[in-house]
């Protein structure tokens, strides 16, 4: 056993979205020394930085952890691929690039569950002062934080026709989804900045780099929590073969992630204690949350042909027009190498009576069977919509004692009779649009679900298991609760209940998922956490 050189006041483990802000969070003064531990690699690589790099980095190991969900009985039994990004940035290296906050009623909701510092109007001065945004300052936004939001630089004619689409059909225009209310149709704001992917290891952690109180260490997989008397005193890892251990003067900070985090506190004696002990762990602490309350949005996977109007299939197979997006690319930094996976986003109610939007759309001028395969060769658009809300949850459980190994991901997707009525809706709502007049000259035709799937709700449900599948977007794991709430793992400051010196502080603490994308959400948790580290660490 090796001991890592020096001494730290925080030990955050893993440099992804929540990681990298922490770590300049807590560098900034220059009081105190962080070292990030992190189990992928550099961002040395081109396509972590040229935005449609998402289609080669999605189901390749040296980019993603190329996770699985069991068998889903609720997809028909399908297992689903599950991308984590394996790098600096995590996620966000990977992922969609859009900037979504969510709904104000979500944080508001998670302050009404006794949890005080998370209702809208306490986190969105940390959206604010987080942001780096192209509308300037406002009440809304900011400028001159590590989170660098954009517009896109490019446009679709026939995503122009989809946008027209919704407002036919009683959607109102939305131009910033991201002022509390997300309901409406309109473009996506990304994290970009000049036509370049702008992860949080570009806005947060390589400035944190340059400061002489902060340290990174890649390719460091953490085999467990060190916990002496009673408290979280540091960490052991393995890198190279070698096992490691550092320790914490103040606390060791928990970052790995909705799927990470939950496997590392297992691994460490810290969930349920009948299941560690059948792997033949020893229990440190009885914790029966750890792992559990997993949620996530999946999406209905709708494709439609199209005629008469240009998309992306057939400008990427056809040699010319592929050498001109490189051109423009290379000279512009515009054109379809900016593209975010998903331009357009649509919020509305999946039926008359609720009180806010509750599925989201995601519109591709594109289509594929899946992220990592070749685009199709014929015209066609993917009109994708998720349920903002589900109530379904999962678990994240141990295969094994062996660090290196996936844990087993068990969604439970659509396991509720109301996320298969959602679901069903969902997919309606989907026929609805596409059947608006500022389509029709078009002619979209259904490939998915296919028109042979009937209308009514045992049939929309069915369909909704073949095409479902995860938009990637897993938190709740170690979910924060009240005092009194059984199975809360962490308190309102981050704190892990029955065992000192531990926070966690990403995804996995949101006790429900926020409605929308959720990079953003889990940049603003770790702003949050930092400040609370912060403060009591003054005292």
């Amino acid at each position: 056993m090796e001991t890592l050189d020096g001494t730290y006041d925080f030990v955050i483990l893993g440099a992804g979205t929540a990681g990298c802000v922490l770590a300049e969070q807590l560098t900034a003064s220059g009081r105190h020394r962080v070292l990030v531990l992190e189990a992928g690699g550099r961002d040395d690589w081109i396509w972590f930085h040229i935005p449609v790099g998402y289609l080669f980095a999605i189901g390749n190991p040296r980019a993603d952890w190329m996770f699985r969900t069991e068998a889903e009985p609720g997809l028909n039994g399908r297992a689903l691929s599950y991308p984590r990004g394996k790098v600096i940035g995590g996620s966000s290296a990977i992922n969609a690039m859009i900037a979504m906050r969510g709904q104000a009623a979500d944080y508001d909701g998670w302050r009404a569950l006794g949890l005080p510092g998370w209702g809208w109007s306490d986190v969105l001065p940390l959206f604010r002062a987080m942001e780096d945004h192209f509308l300037g300052d406002s009440e809304h936004h900011g400028v001159g934080g590590g989170w660098r939001v954009e517009a896109p630089r490019l446009s679709w004619p026939v995503l122009d026709a989809v946008h027209a689409a919704a407002v036919e059909m009683g959607v109102p225009a939305n131009a910033d989804f991201n002022r509390g209310d997300n309901e409406g149709a309109g473009y996506f704001h990304v994290n970009q900045k000049l036509g370049r992917r702008w992860s949080a290891a570009r806005g947060f952690l390589k400035p944190a780099l340059k400061r002489p109180n902060m340290r990174l260490v890649t390719h460091a997989m953490v085999e467990r929590l060190v916990v002496e008397d009673g408290r979280v005193v540091g960490v052991r890892y393995r890198r190279d073969g070698v096992s490691r251990e550092v320790r914490a003067g103040r606390e060791v900070i928990l970052a790995s992630g909705a799927i990470g985090s939950p496997q590392i506190l297992q691994l460490s004696g810290i969930g349920p204690a009948a299941e560690l002990s059948r792997l033949g762990i020893a229990p440190v602490l009885d914790a029966p949350g750890v792992g559990a309350n997993l949620q996530d949005h999946l999406q209905q996977r709708a494709i439609y042909k199209v005629s008469g109007i240009r998309t992306l299939n057939e400008t990427y197979w056809s040699l010319p027009r592929r050498a001109l997006m490189g051109l423009d690319y290379a000279f512009r930094r515009r054109g379809p190498l900016t593209m975010a996976p998903s331009q357009l986003g649509i919020f509305m109610r999946s039926r008359a009576g609720l009180n806010r939007a509750d599925i989201q759309f995601h519109v591709q001028p594109l289509s594929l069977d899946k992220f990592g395969e070749p685009l199709h060769r014929e015209p066609a658009i993917t009109v994708s919509a998720c349920n903002l809300r589900p109530t379904s949850r999962g678990t994240v459980r141990l295969r094994s004692t062996e660090p290196g190994e996936a844990p087993i991901i068990a969604p439970n997707y659509l396991s509720t009779e109301e996320d298969r009525r959602v679901a069903a809706d969902a997919i309606r709502q989907t026929r609805r649009l596409m059947a608006q007049p500022a389509l029709a000259l078009y002619g979209p035709r259904e490939i998915l679900p296919g028109p042979g799937t009937g209308d009514d709700e045992a049939a929309l449900a069915k369909a909704a298991g073949d095409i479902g599948t995860t938009i990637f977007h897993p938190v709740g794991t170690a979910r924060m609760g009240a005092d009194d709430e059984p199975g809360a793992v962490l308190d309102a400051r981050l704190r892990l209940r029955g065992l000192p010196g531990l926070r966690v502080v990403d995804a996995s603490i949101m006790p429900t998922i926020t409605s929308g994308n959720t990079n953003t959400p889990t940049a603003m948790i770790a702003m949050n956490g930092a400040r609370m580290i912060l403060e009591d660490a003054a005292r």
